[in-house]
């Protein structure tokens, strides 16, 4: 029971740490014990560690820790594309030798195509240009996305780049360089995630998460057909053994321990696949989720950002004229998207709606806005054009491709909420 408790002590502890660390920020868990974890480890830990370090060292060890700290988290380098890449290639070399021999024909076949899409989509989704914005490609970045005078307004420059910032877009402080329809900053690939290569990461997770759970449900299968030869009372939910009367969890995790000691290697692969499955599939889950809201998660954190202004009365809205003039300065003449931007959503700091000034577009009286789900989403098509645009970014959507409503007009778009 030893081995087995310390294998999946260890690859829970480590799969509970990266699910921390990487959702303790989401807004969706705001109101679970996620953030407050997150804030331990990033905030709590670090911050007593430095003051002891004060008094002992007078900040000099800390000092150190925190430069290598910075490095590791906020400068681009491949050491966790490096780990991704040995964690995936050392496991099949652990896992292959055992099971391969045991495994038909067809199991061979698509064994063979599972392990091989991961690493074609992890090379596309690292050594692809996310969507970078430069110069040269200014124009056609511009002209991908309109502004939708809620989340993006035009005329906003990067102090960095000293360019015109298109709508969507986000300078990453990591990559050093905007990036067109930004996600997120990917650690695992050493790359954004953006226009040009979110395509690339779906099926990245994708392939993984059918690697994984393939690769867990055939080497468990191979550890229960072991355990049988010697217990054939045993199953794999202790209250099925012996014909329904159940086993003792003990002796259950005795047998466990035994089937795992026979192959160390391929049952603690097993048991790592088991165990970050779930937490691959659930990153899969939120991006397709982010898909069919029209949204990214750059986006989702200015969605929320927007509803605590909206919860202070601090945010307003006016109705924006489908026929208003442009400044070409500042704003493209013409996008490759099929939808206009049908409301102004400003912020005002005191609470007051904005006073009448011509460089403030819309018309009509400001309204207050207190719900995400009142706000329009210029950028949500439904699900089936929304991921048109991830999986054919280059593809220019026109008028006709989208569903008609009853009334005429172009489907309406869904609420911020989805």
């Amino acid at each position: 029971m030893g081995a087995f408790a310390t294998v999946a002590f260890v690859i829970c502890g480590i799969s509970f740490m990266t699910f921390v660390t990487f959702f303790g920020r989401l807004p969706a868990l705001r109101r679970t014990p996620i953030p407050w974890l997150h804030r331990l480890i990033w905030i709590y830990i670090p911050n007593g560690v430095l003051a002891l370090d004060q008094r002992l060292t007078s900040g000099k060890l800390t000092s150190s820790i925190a430069r290598f700290g910075n490095y590791i988290m906020y400068d681009r380098h491949p050491t966790v594309l490096i780990f991704f890449f040995l964690l995936l290639f050392v496991s099949e070399v652990l896992y292959l030798p055992v099971a391969w021999p045991q495994l038909g024909v067809f199991h061979q076949i698509a064994a063979s195509i599972a392990i091989i899409l991961p690493y074609i989509f992890l090379y596309l989704s690292a050594a692809g240009d996310p969507g970078t914005i430069e110069p040269g490609n200014h124009a056609d970045s511009m002209a991908l996305y309109p502004y939708d005078f809620t989340l993006f307004h035009p005329g906003n420059e990067c102090h960095t780049c000293r360019l015109l910032k298109p709508a969507r877009s986000k300078h990453c402080s990591i990559c050093k360089r905007c990036i067109s329809k930004s996600d997120h900053h990917c650690i695992f690939i050493n790359n954004c995630v953006g226009s040009n290569n979110q395509r690339w990461f779906v099926l990245l997770l994708l392939t993984t998460g059918i690697l994984t759970a393939y690769g867990a449900a055939l080497g468990m299968g191979i550890m229960i057909a072991k355990m049988r030869t010697r217990y054939p009372y045993w199953a794999l939910w202790p209250r099925h053994a012996n014909d329904g009367a159940g086993m003792e969890i003990k002796e259950y995790l005795i047998i466990w321990s035994w089937g795992l000691q026979g192959n160390a290697a391929m049952g603690s692969v097993t048991l790592l696949a088991l165990l970050t499955s779930p937490l691959v599939w659930g990153l899969l889950i939120y991006q397709v989720w982010l898909i069919y809201c029209g949204t990214t998660t750059n986006e989702t954190l200015k969605w929320s950002d927007l509803q605590a202004d909206m919860d202070d009365g601090f945010a307003f809205r006016r109705k924006m004229p489908l026929d208003r003039a442009r400044d070409p300065r500042i704003e493209p003449a013409w996008t490759r998207w099929p939808a206009e931007p049908e409301q102004v959503l400003v912020r005002a700091e005191d609470g007051k709606p904005p006073l009448a000034d011509a460089s403030v577009p819309g018309v009509g009286d400001w309204e207050p806005v207190w719900k995400l789900r009142d706000v329009e989403n210029l950028y949500d098509l439904g699900f089936w054009d929304n991921l048109v645009d991830v999986f054919l970014p280059a593809h220019t959507f026109r008028e006709k491709d989208i569903p008609r409503s009853e009334g005429g007009g172009s489907r309406r778009r869904r609420s911020a909420r989805g």
